[in-house]
């Protein structure tokens, strides 16, 4: 059985990791395609390095664009990969335009599709992810689902028939890289210029659109980071940068100082050595729960529901606008237990176990 994955952004990358290993450990064929999505090295080339990914057998280069622009130069270049490889099965993963592109791709040449991380729902329809996710929920063939809420949602779009719980593969690979880390295996993480790292800090990430194209949002945003009391290490997306300078926006300011995204296992090492996080990206919420640190959330909603038990995670839709969130951005994590709603460790395995059964 030959199985193609289609990846393009970081957090496909770190979930494509176990699922590398899974297939490894078969006698079946698993061909990795990298549409470009994210063509930055510090998004793209030093997660296949870090973690261990096999380098990719077809890069496609699709690099920056409009949504309109990107998700269709993955379209009509997927068409030729998948002539020319013929799979048993296209496997996509997460919420992004890669992923709606190589299923709309894959089903319009009627091959199977298998979604990875299906059944999330943040109900906001102004988020471009929230379409791509359900889109392709509803186009595949397979749906591996995280979570039991996920699958109350795939239920409920009529597509239990669909659906199988696997778990969450993020869990599979931020476990195991946090004990390596925790071992002393990987060096300190490089932080920006002015943390200390032996003192409080928080660790910071900002990306969607909703929070960067505004340019009076954006500097409300960044306006609240810069007056915290404890210095924020921004670890600063590309469309971060591009929107600040583009909005004349100074982001070193206050208490933030910027850096640039780091190798997955330097991000683990700096959520564990930091105080909490502030984010909005819906990965690092989960790995913020996973390792143990309080997450401030700058979203209305999330897909992730579970870390929000017990006040792990707190959504903040305006911060400039929230009375208390400084205390929020600073406050200890909570001493209940977190469980295990993301599943033990070994999503990957069951993942390509029911790709191979389906």
């Amino acid at each position: 059985m030959k199985v193609i994955s289609v990846v393009g952004a970081r957090p496909q990358l770190v979930k494509l990791a176990p699922i590398a290993a899974a297939f490894s450990d078969t006698p079946h064929e698993h061909v990795i395609v990298h549409t470009g999505q994210h063509y930055d090295a510090d998004l793209s080339d030093v997660f296949f390095s870090g973690l261990g990914i096999p380098d990719p057998d077809v890069h496609l280069g699709v690099g920056s664009g409009g949504h309109g622009e990107q998700t269709g130069a993955v379209l009509a270049a997927m068409d030729k990969v998948l002539e020319s490889e013929k799979p048993d099965w296209v496997l996509v993963y997460g919420d992004t335009n890669s992923t709606v592109a190589g299923a709309l791709s894959a089903v319009k040449l009627h091959y199977r599709v298998a979604h990875l991380e299906a059944g999330l729902r943040s109900f906001n329809r102004r988020m471009p992810e929230e379409h791509n996710r359900v889109l392709t929920d509803h186009a595949a063939d397979l749906l591996l689902a995280p979570t039991e809420e996920a699958m109350r949602h795939l239920g409920n779009e009529g597509l239990a028939h669909r659906s199988t719980l696997v778990g969450d593969v993020m869990v599979d690979v931020c476990l195991r890289i946090r004990d390596a880390v925790l071992a002393g295996e990987h060096p300190r993480p490089s932080l920006p210029e002015g943390i200390d790292a032996d003192a409080p800090y928080l660790v910071s990430t900002l990306h969607r659109p909703d929070n960067t194209d505004d340019p009076e949002r954006l500097a409300a945003i960044i306006g609240s980071l810069a007056a915290l009391p404890v210095p924020v290490a921004l670890l600063a997306h590309p469309r971060l940068v591009a929107r600040a300078e583009q909005h004349g926006i100074d982001l070193n300011q206050g208490a933030v100082r910027v850096g640039r995204p780091l190798p997955y296992a330097g991000l683990v090492g700096a959520v564990l050595g930091s105080a909490g996080v502030v984010t909005d990206s819906g990965g690092l919420q989960k790995e913020a729960f996973l390792l143990g640190r309080a997450c401030t959330t700058v979203r209305p909603e999330t897909e992730w529901v579970e870390t929000l038990e017990d006040g792990w995670n707190h959504l903040v839709p305006d911060p400039h606008e929230t009375p208390d969130f400084t205390e929020l951005a600073v406050r200890p994590a909570p001493e209940t237990p977190r469980g295990t709603p993301y599943g033990d460790g070994n999503a990957a395995v069951r993942a390509v176990q029911a790709i191979v059964e389906a």
